[in-house]
């Protein structure tokens, strides 16, 4: 599966974003340090403390799932409709590697690029809220669950981008599907909000966005805050962040199968 082909894509994926970081890395830590000069500096004076932290440190989870997962998306949606576009995936078809060690290699490539970018905003936001994994304003307070979630949502997200790259058939088809359908559900993924501050109707009904799960992963692991342990039955207290990951690796693991058989198929790699 990590065989020297595949190592070979990986390589030739990662350096095609690394060579160009004024389009790849600079974008995201300008926009996220609007983000936090508006949302937490301006207005996050005016905010009371949202779950007991102040309104920039608890925005903190969801801008950096939001980076992440938006840049693991668009980096294999891209990279696929690209090479479908002129051509030159047939290169890695007709190589010796097998489809799953392709799907491999390109989601391995785009699940680095959302990491760089979710490191990248935790610095920006370090500016703006200094913190250390052990003394500071405040503690990671599950660094292996973060560091797992992380990779999950990552991965996930580039191994969506793949079905998206397949899919897409004009760079129009790209831009819809990151500005006008993940992003709105990452908004609506108590990024900056709390679900203990929604009617119940309205809890129930955020439950069905899976962003809200990531989100609350993310806070649970940086902050060792989560809105389902507030809203979860006592007795389930303990197990639902570990549910929550469970959950989204057995849909990263779903995603990545789909991949590996659309690439079997041919869908979208032979018109």
């Amino acid at each position: 599966m990590w065989s020297i082909g595949s190592r070979a894509l990986f390589k030739r994926e990662l350096s095609r974003f690394v060579r160009r970081p004024k389009n790849t890395f600079m974008p995201p830590a300008i926009t996220n340090v609007l983000y936090f000069a508006v949302f937490g500096v301006i207005l996050g004076t005016r905010i009371d403390d949202v779950a007991g932290y102040e309104y920039l440190l608890f925005i903190l989870p969801g801008l950096i799932v939001l980076g992440t997962i938006a840049n693991a998306f668009e980096n294999a949606s891209f990279s696929i409709f690209h090479g479908r576009w002129n051509e030159y995936i047939h290169e890695t078809l007709t190589s010796p590697l097998s489809y799953l060690e392709m799907v491999v290699a390109y989601v391995a490539a785009s699940a680095v690029r959302g990491l760089i970018v979710g490191v990248i905003i935790a610095a920006v936001g370090w500016v703006f809220v200094p913190f250390t994994v052990e003394s500071g304003s405040f503690t990671v307070e599950n660094a292996a669950f973060l560091v797992a979630t992380m990779v999950v949502i990552s991965a996930l997200f580039a191994g969506f981008g793949i079905i998206g790259g397949l899919v897409a058939r004009d760079f129009d088809d790209l831009t819809v599907m990151n500005q006008f359908i993940l992003r709105p559900l990452v908004f609506f993924g108590a990024v900056f909000y709390s679900l203990t501050m929604l009617e119940p109707f309205a809890q129930y009904i955020s439950l069905l966005n899976p962003m809200v799960y990531m989100v609350d992963s993310v806070r649970y692991g940086l902050l060792g805050h989560s809105d389902f342990l507030e809203l979860a039955p006592a007795a389930y207290a303990e197990v639902v962040p570990l549910l929550s990951l469970g959950v989204l690796t057995a849909l990263t693991l779903a995603v990545l199968a789909l991949d590996v058989y659309l690439f079997k198929i041919g869908y979208g790699l032979t018109d």
